[in-house]
Formats: C-alpha cells, structure tokens, sequence
C-alpha cells in the first residue's frame, strides 16, 4: 500500500489516515501529539515517573488497538484521558492501595493509600464515609460531576478541562459551583456532619 506523505497535526487527520489503512504513520503522530498529555495525567495519579511512563505506554497499546472504533462520541483527548485514569488506577490496584475511591458510571477510582496507624474502627468509619460520598456524587448531573472529580481528585485546572472535555472555563465554574453546594446540603444532613462539625470548633 503507498504510505501518504502527510504531515498529520489535528486528531481528524490522525483518524481519517488510521481508519483508511495508514496505521504506522498515523499511530506515530498519534503518540506523538498526546504524549505529553498522557504522561501528565498519569503522574497525577501515581506520583512515580517510571510508574507514569508504563501507564502512558499500556494507554497508548490500549487506545492505538481501539482507534479505528472510535466514533467520536466524545473529543478524542476526553476519551484518551479515560483510558489513562483506568489504567494509572489499575496500576494503583496492583501496588495494594487497600481503599478506593469510585468516580461513578464506570470512568473509573481514584485509590487512597490506608494509614497504617488507623485504627480497625476509624477504617471503618472512612469506608462508610465513602460509600456514602460516593451515592452523593451519583445523583450529582453528569457535567457537575465530572467537572468536580477533576477539579477535586484530579486537580486539573479549568483550562486544562476546557481542553478535554471542550466546556467554556466559565460553565466548568459554575457546574463546580452547582456540585459543592448539592455536596455540601447532602453533607449537611447526614450523620457524618456533627461528628466534623464538632471536631472543627474544638
């Protein structure tokens, strides 16, 4: 097959020359373009350079033998950046971080590494916080919430969203705004507040 000359710079090119047969070419500036990208996400999550350069690898094997069945969805950096989160906290699961985190409609968890000093009964009482937190995030709209994980556990600038999910930075703002005052109200109201509350005006 004649390998097209191009010079491959927006993600429609990329997809247009991968789809139609050009993969060594179109893959190469597909890595490319989003290395850096991946590889930043990555080291969000897992804190370790080499850990951050396996993960940007295995997100590119996984996305490269997924490409030609992209249906543009979404953006295609939205898309890569889900790939990155699940595989940076696949990683995070093999290394036995003991509590997790979900972000909610299978896009993945976010570890928290357990505290050897906890006690068997402050242990308890995170994982029930969690579970809880994690109800509260579900019933959030789609938009706050995602906006609010990568502000919050991501933390992602509102320009760097903007990039990903193609939102104005002024209605990340406000979908953040919306998401922290339903957190706060459910917060407000449920069994964990008055142990905090308590805690805080000691």
């Amino acid at each position: 097959m004649h390998v097209m000359n191009l010079h491959l710079e927006t993600d429609s090119q990329i997809l247009e020359a991968y789809k139609s047969g050009e993969r060594d070419i179109a893959a190469t500036a597909f890595v490319r373009k989003h290395q850096r990208f991946v590889y930043s996400v990555a080291m969000r999550h897992l804190n370790n350079a080499e850990d951050a350069r396996d993960a940007a690898q295995e997100t590119f094997i996984r996305a490269l033998a997924r490409l030609d069945t992209f249906r543009g969805d979404s953006a295609l950096q939205t898309w890569l950046y889900r790939i990155t989160v699940n595989v940076s906290l696949s990683m995070l699961r093999r290394k036995r971080f003991v509590s997790f985190f979900a972000l909610g409609e299978g896009n993945g968890e976010r570890d928290v590494m357990s505290d050897a000093q906890t006690s068997p009964e402050q242990h308890t009482r995170t994982s029930e916080f969690e579970r809880f937190f994690t109800t509260v995030l579900k019933q959030i709209p789609r938009k706050q919430r995602e906006t609010f994980c990568m502000r919050y556990y991501d933390e992602l600038s509102y320009d760097e969203i903007s990039e990903i999910v193609g939102t104005s930075v002024g209605a990340l703002k406000a979908n953040y705004h919306w998401a922290v005052k339903k957190i706060a109200a459910q917060l407000r109201a449920s069994e964990f507040y008055e142990p905090w509350h308590e805690h805080e005006n000691k």
